[in-house]
């Protein structure tokens, strides 16, 4: 059974014919999230704020997908400039305490849609026997 995420509440409104995520089963395979308002319009600022922006806007598709944000297992983080790392570390911290942090790889894009600093993508699996 599949189950495509197009809308929900907290979720930016796309310009783009895309899903914000998409379920399989108990895999949820979150698209791409940017620094966007709720009508779609990026909303430029440090990485640290687009950061936390996208990170919401994940979330949001999560809890849209009926997945909790503990049951995210991998997140990829694209960068214009790899120098923002240690200001997007110290937002992912606080989202991750020490223990409960999906794997991860980071990487630098050439560019980024709207001009924006940080992308997030990730993979969510709803599985009870995973220790929390």
């Amino acid at each position: 059974m599949r189950k495509f995420i197009t809308n929900g509440p907290g979720l930016p409104k796309w310009s783009s014919p895309i899903s914000h995520a998409v379920v399989v089963n108990d895999i949820c395979y979150l698209s791409g999230q940017l620094s966007v308002n709720e009508d779609g319009h990026y909303v430029p600022g440090t990485s640290q704020e687009e950061a936390t922006r996208a990170f919401a806007n994940l979330f949001s598709a999560i809890h849209a997908a009926g997945f909790e944000i503990g049951d995210l297992t991998f997140i990829d983080i694209a960068f214009v400039d790899l120098t923002d790392l240690p200001e997007v570390n110290a937002v992912y911290a606080n989202l991750f305490p020490e223990g409960y942090r999906p794997a991860r790889t980071i990487y630098q894009a050439a560019a980024l849609p709207y001009g924006a600093r940080v992308k997030v993508m990730g993979v969510a699996i709803r599985d009870g026997s995973v220790t929390r």
